[in-house]
């Protein structure tokens, strides 16, 4: 199946509102899907977001290069047979969205949840990238200074630095300060 124009690196995250005394058997659910997505071609990485607070709310990213590859998993007899589990683990079905590129950082997770006011996902977006795109050319440069200045160079530092937002700091941020960002509006 080919989509037209199809989105690079697309991300399919899932919210799952676990029944409270039912919370270990849906790690150990994660434990099995996970590497089951994993092994599907274009699979890139998956993130749990856990919950917090006493949010009963997992956020799960899967990213995979491309819907081609994205359908495949989400259609294959491996997932369908995991899922035929959940009834029994959510307090509500599940909630799936497909999202191109980054978008989905500051997406409710929740119907009638408010997204976050542009200025704080402005200030959290910047105090992500701003560090990250200072430090790392040092690191880049400190521990292989052949680098500096040349295109490979480059390419490592943006990598590195789109690495770090993608799957620690923004994952990591967004959960810690979800309180900061769903608060009053701006």
């Amino acid at each position: 199946m080919n989509y037209p124009q199809q989105a690079h690196h697309v991300t399919l995250v899932i919210t799952h509102s676990i029944q409270p005394e039912k919370q270990a058997d849906y790690e150990k659910w994660l434990e099995t899907i996970m590497p089951q997505a994993a092994s599907f071609p274009g699979h890139l990485g998956v993130n749990v977001l856990r919950p917090v607070h006493g949010d009963n709310a997992y956020t799960v990213l899967i990213r995979f290069v491309g819907m081609d590859e994205l359908y495949a998993w989400l259609k294959s007899p491996a997932r369908q047979d995991l899922v035929k589990e959940l009834p029994a683990i959510l307090a509500q079905p599940e909630h799936i969205e497909v999202r191109p590129g980054a978008a989905f950082w500051f997406t409710p997770t929740q119907k009638g949840q408010v997204k976050p006011a542009k200025w704080k996902q402005y200030l959290l977006t910047l105090g992500v990238i701003f560090p990250s795109a200072n430090l790392v050319p040092w690191f880049w440069n400190t521990v292989l200074p052949v680098s500096h200045g040349t295109l490979w160079g480059n390419f490592l530092d943006n990598a590195s630095v789109v690495a770090l937002v993608v799957f620690l700091w923004m994952p990591l941020l967004t959960r810690v300060l979800k309180q900061w960002l769903i608060g009053r509006k701006a």
